[in-house]
């Protein structure tokens, strides 16, 4: 799954580049969203990211791009790889800008963990 997003200057830290933690927030954000598109009327908490890298910064103006790809299913987890490139306003040209794994658990309205099997014979 693909989502974009624009680096604002709202978004930027003290350096005039974009702050990692709204990298992050979308990160998290957009696991999010194809968490439920994958497994609908599902409730997920963040469970943890793996080995966050940043590549290089994004300057504003940039389109950035994050590719989800579910990687990993289990009881009541899931797993997405998520790659992303931006590109400058006034360039055709994509570069590499982070990369992780997140996890995503499924809970029920306690907090509890749910198993997604349980939850899609529901559906």
């Amino acid at each position: 799954m693909k989502f974009k997003t624009i680096v604002r200057s709202e978004h930027l830290n003290h350096h005039g580049v974009l702050f990692g933690g709204y990298m992050l927030l979308w990160t998290d954000e957009f696991a999010y969203v194809a968490a439920l598109e994958d497994y609908p009327k599902t409730r997920f908490v963040t469970r943890g990211m793996e080995s966050v890298s940043f590549t290089k910064s994004v300057p504003n103006g940039a389109i950035v791009t994050f590719d989800v790809n579910r990687i990993r299913t289990g009881n009541s987890s899931v797993t997405y790889q998520v790659d992303v490139t931006a590109r400058e306003m006034l360039s055709e040209k994509s570069f590499d800008v982070f990369h992780t794994r997140i996890t995503l658990c499924a809970v029920n309205a306690k907090g509890e963990k749910v198993s997604l099997e349980s939850i899609a014979e529901k559906n």
